[in-house]
């Protein structure tokens, strides 16, 4: 997953767009829905909100955008350690705590044997790939994912990608070379769509170059949007965009024509909501409610997997009715914010803050 909340002191000169924090939020809790939707309704046909998968692809574009904004004419100034530095604090800790989370989960998993199947060698391997973003695909019976204990670490892993060409090539380019690039992205994305009959690849062993035309795409594509000024002034606010972007997520799943309608939202319908969101007006009401759906959106993202496999491991275990499941997964998506609150409270906030205050010092 990708996300582009920079260091406060950096936009402390800038406007800060805050109805996009808000949509972030919405966006990751969308994700936590679709993760145990897949569960209990493994074909997407019966999915209600099949296409949360393109979250990750709003991520990209979001981080494209603000990173663009934030350190487009900075970054020269500030140099590029420096840039490293603050997204390894802004980034790095939750990585490591959904590393931790997925180690214990999948050792303690009461309803499964995947630890005594794989040992404690591969465990520690994964546990490490995870720290460090290696990916290491491993385990077949849980679809290949490149980082098994915390599955949406794939999205980091472009994100730190996308971030290293950010700092030596793309802020340099000229817009029409940006142009270019960005419009041959958009070729390889609808390949890729096409390919695969969805954009939903890159998170698996199988399909992990997808995961670079995903970030190739829609970072760009974000940039475009603040080095044009595409910024769509409306009366629009936070609730309409919501009810926008949850939209794109809630489109039916036709397997006959998904590709083109993936490909349609991703290349076309994200870069304009992004584009609504910049120029859309915040009610004084809705301020708090944007600030915390932001902050909350990425502890929620990277901390909620784990748990979701000791779900999946019960499901294969005792197979309860449909009605059993729906209920557990509302009550496990309230438990998952009140636990991301916290962690991002006393855990994730704490740390980078100490981060933050050694680097000024040194």
């Amino acid at each position: 997953m990708a996300f582009s909340e920079v260091s406060p002191n950096i936009l402390k000169n800038k406007q800060h767009y805050e109805i996009l924090d808000g949509l972030r939020g919405v966006a990751a809790v969308s994700v936590v829905v679709f993760h145990f939707m897949e569960f209990v309704y493994p074909n997407y046909a019966d999915n209600f909100i099949a296409h949360s998968y393109l979250a990750v692809d709003f991520f990209f574009c979001l981080s494209g955008f603000v990173l663009a904004y934030a350190y487009d004419n900075r970054i020269a100034e500030m140099g590029i350690a420096t840039f490293f530095k603050l997204r390894l604090i802004r980034l790095q800790p939750l990585v490591v705590i959904g590393a931790i989370l997925g180690l214990l989960t999948f050792v303690f998993d009461p309803f499964s044997d995947l630890y005594a199947k794989y040992g404690l060698w591969e465990t520690v391997k994964m546990f490490f790939s995870s720290c460090f973003m290696i990916p290491y695909p491993l385990v077949q019976e849980r679809y290949f994912n490149l980082f098994h204990l915390n599955p949406p670490t794939w999205s980091l892993f472009w994100e730190y990608v996308a971030n290293v060409f950010y700092a030596f090539l793309l802020y340099k380019l000229n817009n029409k070379i940006l142009w270019i690039l960005t419009l041959v992205a958009a070729v390889i994305l609808c390949f890729v769509a096409f390919d695969a009959n969805y954009v939903g690849v890159g998170w698996s062993g199988d399909s992990f170059f997808g995961g670079g035309a995903r970030v190739f795409y829609s970072f760009l594509a974000g940039m475009l949007v603040y080095r044009f000024n595409w910024i769509i002034k409306s009366r629009l606010g936070f609730v309409s965009l919501s009810v926008l972007l949850v939209a794109a997520f809630v489109v039916p799943f036709i397997k006959e024509y998904n590709w083109f309608i993936d490909a349609f939202i991703v290349v076309v319908y994200f870069p304009f909501l992004v584009a609504l969101g910049a120029g859309a007006e915040l009610l004084p009401g809705f301020k708090k409610i944007c600030k915390l759906s932001g902050d909350i959106s990425y502890p929620l993202y990277m901390v909620h997997y784990p748990f979701l496999w000791v779900f999946y491991s019960y499901i294969e275990k005792y197979k309860p009715d449909m009605t059993f499941m729906n209920i557990c997964s509302v009550i496990g998506l309230v438990a998952l914010l009140i636990f991301s609150y916290l962690m991002m409270q006393f855990v994730d906030v704490p740390i980078r803050k100490f981060l933050l205050n050694k680097m000024k010092r040194s």
